[in-house]
């Protein structure tokens, strides 16, 4: 007994707000569709990104399938991208998506994939942490040239490449680096700065790779590949300082 009187004014309670509580109702759900977009877009012109997802939403729930809804859908992934940070990176990169498997017909594919690219892009992380981020923005990059290579938007992913090829290119370099100098691993750096000069040849450091290769080439008793190497150094990169170091075989700390 002592239990039952203890339960029914809980469910009481609940009972209560079941009903609504104290009766309110969200006015944005009394909106159409046309009227929730326009307060959305409105609130995006003003920045207020949260509150603007919150009309796109509803535009896109009350009429997912019409262009009004097409273009909700796509503003919401645009107000996670415009409001930045990692968790809404992370967020609009997933509504971009939404919006390329529902529409991928849709006359905005390429600035969706464009978008999807940027979105991966802006979680890059320093060369010397996991790249996983920059491989896909990469991927995304170089889907957009092969799908879309027309359109207004190659320029621009033509622009990032250069911009993440050299994030990739300097975690390579730093891995390469630290072997020669803490693990004393000349052939393991060898194939990381190879990598390099192979995968990313406009590296913007590159003169500085080529530096360290050479050194690791006398460190692997292979004195025709490091003088080669130096000659490559002088020949491409003749206003390097890197060059007025080539006659000390000492590699430095820093």
């Amino acid at each position: 007994m002592r239990l039952g009187k203890m339960i029914l004014p809980a469910l009481a309670v609940l009972a209560i707000g079941g009903c609504g509580g104290d009766g309110y109702q969200n006015p944005i759900l009394k909106l159409s569709a046309e009227e929730s977009l326009t307060q959305g877009k409105a609130l995006l012109e003003q920045e207020k990104y949260m509150r603007a997802r919150e009309y796109l939403v509803h535009a896109f729930e009350v009429a997912p399938n019409s262009a009004i809804g097409r273009e909700a859908l796509l503003l919401v992934a645009d107000a996670h991208f415009l409001d930045g940070g990692l968790e809404n990176f992370v967020k609009a990169e997933a509504k971009y998506r939404d919006f390329q498997n529902r529409f991928p017909t849709s006359d905005r594919s390429a600035y969706v994939q464009f978008q999807i690219a940027n979105s991966l892009a802006q979680r890059m992380l320093r060369p010397d942490r996991d790249q996983a981020a920059t491989h896909q923005a990469l991927e995304a990059y170089n889907d957009l040239l092969r799908i879309y290579p027309t359109s207004e938007y190659a320029l621009q992913a033509e622009e990032q490449i250069l911009v993440v090829h050299n994030n990739l290119a300097e975690s390579e370099f730093q891995k390469g680096y630290f072997h020669m100098r803490s693990m004393r691993l000349p052939n393991a750096a060898i194939r990381r700065f190879e990598r390099v000069l192979a995968e990313y040849p406009d590296y913007e450091g590159m003169d500085k790779v080529l530096f360290y290769l050479g050194r690791a080439y006398e460190r692997a008793e292979e004195p025709e590949k490091a003088r080669d190497t130096r000659q490559r150094l002088r020949d491409e990169y003749p206003d390097s300082p890197l060059i007025a170091k080539l006659g000390d075989t000492r590699v430095e700390a820093g």
